[in-house]
């Protein structure tokens, strides 16, 4: 039998130790509370699934490249995006001479700031590298670029039949330019790819632009073969989020690339949504097997997200040569809903439509749901989608 001196001790020690206990406990739960802290500004990706990839389908704005860090312009952006719901977020394009500066030194302070602007309003970016530009004032390409083992990194192209520089596109077909562009794309996916208000990244449209400098045909297929090898890369750095390539011409080499693009898991874009283009929408037949781009956009729904854009040009005319007739933005809407199966719709923030595309964007259809009444089924290319 325990004296009374025995049982005290006992007691003693059962109270120390459950004291400990729920010290211990206690300490526990404030180490992950500050944790949990930490590591959300970090906006880390949570996920059980290491291959799941950001879905939020939807519209989002194209935002004028010259307004990307003009605070006054950005603020009423903000402000138009926090009153409709069905904006999810902004499409920013960078020029790659704006991300690196020199031969691998980097500059995303822009993409930082607008990432985190967006984010505290539980809005997304979406960014595309330009790689050609449609004013041949524009620096496209780091000054590296333009030493001999590039080729001068960039040719210059016109419109077809014409002999004035309308921009610069770079130089894809040599293995050096193709290595330094996936070079970005590497550095980008580690800073952006798990960080949840990152929606996506892409290239520019694929039509080649007419050379003023004569190229061979082996150059030519060069050029496509590393558009597809950039794009198989951006989808190994970018496992977790969208890689976006927009593709438009030429119709001959449209099957193979956007059924490798298809497999791979990319995303389909376009630069334009004009609804009665011919050689958009035109449909293969027994003397002409190469079918426009649009046809892809029904023939993949499902199984590649498709994410069409709505450039300046298509607010103004339902063809490029302006000979069909100034369409509605609810027009513009049916068409890429419809038509084009879009799960995403890049919508340029034109100064003359873009209070016109608002108001179509808070109507009822629009505003009620999430997706901005756009196609919102994971497609079957991603194992599987993450809110």
């Amino acid at each position: 039998m325990k004296t009374n001196d025995q049982l005290l001790a006992i007691n003693l020690v059962t109270q120390t130790t459950s004291t400990r206990v729920k010290k211990t406990h206690i300490l526990v739960t404030t180490l992950m509370l500050i944790i949990s802290m930490v590591l959300a500004p970090l906006n880390v990706l949570a996920t059980t699934d290491p291959t799941a990839v950001k879905w939020h389908p939807g519209h989002y704005y194209t935002i004028m490249s010259w307004g990307k860090n003009n605070s006054p312009y950005l603020s009423q952006v903000y402000s138009e995006i926090q009153e409709t719901p069905a904006l999810r977020g902004i499409q920013i394009r960078y020029l790659w001479a704006e991300l690196e500066k020199s031969k691998g030194v980097y500059d995303f302070s822009s993409i930082d700031k607008r990432l985190a602007e967006l984010t505290a309003r539980n809005k997304r970016l979406v960014i595309q590298v330009q790689t050609k530009s449609f004013d041949p004032n524009w620096k496209l390409v780091p000054d590296y670029l333009k030493g001999a083992a590039y080729e001068n990194g960039q040719f210059p192209f016109s419109d077809y039949g014409s002999t004035t520089i309308r921009g610069y596109n770079i130089k894809l077909w040599n293995p050096q330019v193709r290595d330094r562009l996936i070079a970005l794309f590497k550095v980008l996916g580690e800073r952006y790819n798990s960080h949840p208000n990152f929606e996506g990244v892409g290239m520019i449209e694929s039509a080649m632009g007419q050379p003023l400098e004569p190229i061979s045909s082996s150059q030519a297929d060069e050029f496509y073969v590393n558009m597809i090898q950039v794009n198989q890369k951006m989808r190994l750095f970018f496992p977790n989020t969208m890689t976006i390539q927009e593709v438009n011409y030429p119709r001959p080499v449209l099957n193979s690339l956007v059924t490798q693009l298809r497999d791979m898991g990319a995303t389909l874009s376009g630069p334009d949504t004009f609804q009665e283009e011919n050689s958009l929408s035109f449909k293969a037949t027994q003397y002409d097997p190469n079918q426009g781009i649009y046809n892809y956009y029904s023939e993949y729904s499902g199984m590649m997200a498709m994410a069409p854009s709505v450039m300046p040009k298509n607010y103004l005319n339902t063809k490029n040569n302006g000979t069909g007739y100034e369409p509605t933005i609810s027009e513009i809407l049916v068409f890429a809903r419809d038509t084009l199966r879009a799960n995403y719709i890049f919508w340029t923030r034109v100064p003359d439509y873009y209070e016109k595309v608002l108001e179509v964007l808070n109507w009822t259809e629009q505003r009620s749901d999430p997706a901005g009444g756009l196609n919102p089924v994971c497609p079957t290319a991603y194992s599987s989608c993450t809110d």
